[in-house]
């Protein structure tokens, strides 16, 4: 079985179940965390939208709150659903502006090289 994370009829990425309920659910716990929807929908019959939007402010505000964090734990969480999500973001054709300025920071740049690592192994 696998889930679709999606716009309209833009399929941005398939994964299995399981990973999928770890995403959303991941995704649940850092919306409390900087007390921001996470802009993504309920999964309907295999199916959550994305607003594509409300996601991108979501993962632009968790990637400044990880480059600003010296909690290596939290860090160690955040990072692969950051990157994750960075990936859904560029495929969803959003924008990520904090990410943009901060591309000079280390810590953005290794989210970034993460990223492209995970987009290379998310299927559509």
């Amino acid at each position: 079985m696998s889930q679709y994370f999606q716009i309209e009829d833009n399929v941005l990425w398939n994964p299995a179940t399981g990973v999928s309920r770890v995403f959303v659910r991941t995704a649940e716990s850092l919306s409390l965390l900087v007390d921001l929807p996470s802009g993504l929908g309920p999964m309907c019959a295999d199916e959550c939208e994305i607003d594509i939007e409300a996601f991108a402010l979501f993962i632009d505000t968790l990637a400044s709150r990880y480059a600003r964090s010296n909690h290596v734990i939290l860090r160690s969480l955040m990072e692969g659903f950051i990157a994750t999500g960075m990936a859904l973001v560029e495929r969803g054709g959003g924008e990520l502006p904090g990410v943009k300025v901060a591309r000079d920071d280390p810590s953005i740049s290794a989210l970034q090289e993460l990223s492209r690592r995970h987009s290379r192994a998310m299927p559509r």
